[in-house]
């Protein structure tokens, strides 16, 4: 295991209420967020930008990996899930910093060939409180063997009490990756996601898949106050996936009945 570095990025920016309206926009909600209004759970991605030369950049859009992230010597990455808590709400057009640091990055060997796991964990305070804390799970493997067997994915669960539909067209992905300023190309390089990563379509953020999902627990539980998702299958673009909610259980089915996401508010 490798141990987690103690260095600390330290961000500090404004809670644009613009940014989050059109974000309510993107998602087809009512742009009705003003200054001075809790932010939506999760929200919090449209900020805090890292932005880095082309340089800087790996072959994948993402920055290089290197500082609060180790190189762990592996080319593909994905946001394998995460665990948020609420304490206290993000106000909108309030300054707020963002503290990151690395808690963990481990080297395995898997089923099909190593991998590196990595937990980022980030702090966000406004007015000396703090709001909101996130760990985030990021997995680094080598590229796909064409010729390798597929992984099986789980079985999605059909007994929910509630259920959206959500389709994810290239413009809102897009349009996401503009807001949160990720630049993984797997969300809008079709080439790219096909021919280097093994997709067959342009990949859903994770992210993405999990804000549907907190705004659906929150619209039936009421104020967040701890979240975790684990994405088991991506949703490509051309699908429709239904989300769902069986009391604190919620889940994201694929088209074909295989669970993408799973996850407990």
């Amino acid at each position: 295991m490798q141990s987690a570095k103690s260095d600390m990025l330290r961000q500090s920016d404004v809670m644009d209420p613009a940014r989050a309206r059109a974000m309510q926009v993107a998602l087809g909600r009512v742009p009705d967020l003003v200054p001075g209004k809790p932010m939506p759970p999760f929200f919090h991605q449209l900020y805090f930008w890292s932005p880095e030369p082309p340089d800087r950049l790996g072959r994948d859009g993402h920055p290089k990996v290197g500082g609060i992230i180790p190189d762990m010597g592996l080319p593909r990455r994905m946001w394998a899930g995460g665990r948020l808590q609420f304490d206290a709400p993000l106000l909108l057009g309030v300054r707020a910093e963002k503290v990151t640091s690395c808690e963990s990055a481990t080297r395995k060997e898997g089923r099909t060939g190593p991998l590196a796991f990595v937990t980022l964990r980030h702090e966000i305070w406004q007015d000396d409180a703090l709001c909101v804390t996130e760990w985030q799970d990021l997995v680094y493997r080598h590229d796909p063997d064409p010729n390798a067997p597929r992984p099986v994915p789980p079985v999605a669960a059909t007994d929910e009490d509630v259920a959206q539909l959500h389709s994810f067209d290239a413009t809102l992905l897009f349009r996401y990756s503009a807001l949160t300023f990720n630049g993984h190309r797997i969300h809008y390089d079709q080439p790219y996601a096909r021919d280097v990563e093994g997709y067959d379509g342009l990949v859903v953020h994770g992210p993405l898949l999990a804000q549907h999902l907190m705004l659906l627990a929150e619209a039936g539980l009421g104020p967040l106050e701890q979240f975790r998702f684990r994405a088991t299958s991506p949703l490509m673009h051309h699908e429709v996936g239904t989300f769902c909610r069986k009391g604190r259980k919620l889940w994201v089915r694929g088209p074909d009945g295989r669970q993408c996401m799973e996850a407990e508010a």
